[in-house]
């Protein structure tokens, strides 16, 4: 259930201070970016209402970015992603919809080795996926986000990244809502919702592994699951529909293919 709108920031939890955005407001930064320009490690930014056509790239720091609510603050790009991660030490990511609008092959949110939490956030129109996830010391904390709307995959988890994913929604994405890759890429999935996808819920192939658990797929427009014979889900496939949901997918609950991404022609 999502949280109801912030009209104020909460007290900074670290003790530093706290950067105000807010579109032509006395004693606020224009833009996120210029807050976090200016941002110490101690600091927190709380971005108000509106709509920003920002890019923010986080690099070998904490994050302490804090929106109002996601329906209430949208950061988008035309060049680029709008947002990028790179080795983000700690911290959270929060209340924000991430939107990327150009017509290059960009996804809304590129985390690469980074361990902060994301709560909240949407990110949606990615001509990749909508969020990709990668990096051998890539653990992030994805928790009840909306992923939505993207060219490709709704979360794509690739290169041994090992991420936290828990009560997301993935839906109305192009390929897969949830999609994993390659040797020691271990994801836990628990209690997320893949609906309306237009292939299948969740993807494993290339020899990932993951904890699947308490998971919904429901109403995408092929599988609830595909698996590759490489691959190592916990629990094992013939078992997956004891500790998950599976509803409403026609092609049935789950298969087992070499053949994964045949529909699409690669």
């Amino acid at each position: 259930m999502q949280p109801p709108p912030l009209t104020e920031p909460l007290p900074n939890p670290l003790g530093g201070k706290t950067l105000m955005v807010g579109p032509s407001q006395p004693g606020c930064f224009a833009l996120p970016s210029e807050a976090l320009s200016d941002a110490e490690p101690n600091d927190q930014i709380f971005i108000r209402p509106g709509i920003y056509e920002d890019r923010l790239v986080i690099t070998e720091r904490p994050i302490y970015l804090i929106g109002a609510g996601r329906d209430q603050v949208t950061i988008f790009s035309r060049r680029s992603g709008p947002c990028y991660l790179q080795r983000v030490t700690g911290g959270k990511i929060t209340g924000i919809t991430f939107r990327y609008v150009g017509s290059d092959q960009h996804s809304a949110m590129n985390i690469l080795d980074s361990t902060c939490t994301i709560s909240q956030c949407r990110a949606t129109e990615g001509l990749l996926s909508g969020v990709v996830i990668y990096g051998p010391n890539c653990r992030p904390t994805l928790l009840a986000n909306e992923i939505c709307h993207n060219r490709e995959s709704g979360l794509f988890v690739f290169a041994s990244a090992q991420p936290y994913l828990r009560e997301n929604q993935c839906f109305g994405n192009h390929h897969f809502g949830i999609a994993a890759r390659d040797q020691g890429t271990r994801p836990d999935i628990i209690k997320n919702v893949c609906r309306d996808n237009m292939l299948s819920g969740l993807l494993l192939f290339s020899q990932a592994q993951a904890l699947i658990l308490e998971n919904t797929f429901e109403k995408n427009a092929h599988w609830g699951a595909v698996l590759t014979p490489d691959c190592e889900p916990t629990p094992k496939p013939e078992e997956l529909h004891q500790s998950n949901t599976f509803t409403d997918n026609p092609r049935g609950d789950y298969t087992i293919t070499s053949e994964p991404l045949a529909d699409i022609g690669r």
